[in-house]
């Protein structure tokens, strides 16, 4: 299960391929020993990927893991920034060949193929963003991203996950996601699984956004019913 897992990890690109042609979402079907329906997602963006898996029924988080990508042919590298099961993997590099055929993506060597789900559209938020400030109490907070200390947003033009991460220490600090939707100034998840609370799954959230000079605004309640007001800086 921990070589599957592991495997798992670098789900990118195949000769004749090209980075971006794999941005996205991809999806896995497949069943627990104990014959659990589980759903593994994969979201692809601009030279960084998570997956996280968990029960397609319940909603049940079961892990996840994710980190930068590097692509040279047809060998994809990543280099690992958190782990939910296995910490001790933050901070090294592991290289994997996959195939794309249609729209099928595969791991060489197993019998692993996820489907496509989007391209990148048709969601208006598709990147991977960085958590760079906050306002509370009436006051405004800026975060340096740099740091190890991470919220990350990932989004493909359908799918949504965000993780909070620490790569110095290797602590996983939580993580959610599910569906999503752009409209007229509205962005709304559809909340899939969440790693804190399982009695969040199920839920939709909607807030107000806005793109300005490359950030996104982003105000509304959180899944407590906390005001929020958030700014998300795209990842380089």
């Amino acid at each position: 299960m921990r070589k599957i897992i592991l495997l798992l990890t670098c789900l990118f690109s195949a000769f004749g391929i090209q980075a971006q042609d794999l941005n996205g979402a991809w999806q896995r079907d497949h069943t627990s020993k104990d014959g659990d329906k589980l759903k593994s997602v994969v979201i692809i963006s601009d030279g960084y990927q998570v997956i996280s898996t968990y029960n397609s029924t319940t909603g049940e988080f079961i892990g996840t893991n994710g980190g930068t990508l590097n692509l040279t042919d047809d060998i994809v590298t990543e280099k690992v920034e958190f782990d939910s099961k296995y910490p001790e993997r933050v901070g090294i590099e592991e290289s994997f060949k996959v195939s794309i055929k249609d729209s099928l993506l595969g791991i060489i060597g197993t019998d692993i193929k996820y489907i496509k789900l989007d391209n990148g559209s048709p969601g208006k938020l598709q990147g991977a963003w960085l958590m760079s400030g906050r306002t509370k109490d009436g006051e405004s907070q800026s975060r340096d991203t740099s740091g190890p200390r991470k919220t990350m947003k990932i989004l493909s033009g359908t799918r949504f996950q965000w993780i909070a991460y620490n790569t110095e220490t290797k602590q996983f600090m939580g993580t959610g996601g599910g569906t999503y939707t752009t409209s007229n100034g509205e962005y709304t998840e559809n909340i899939e699984f969440f790693s804190k609370d399982n009695t969040k799954v199920g839920k939709s959230l909607t807030f107000n956004y806005n793109l300005s000079n490359g950030d996104w605004q982003h105000s509304g309640l959180s899944s407590k019913g906390d005001p929020i007001n958030e700014t998300w800086s795209i990842r380089e």
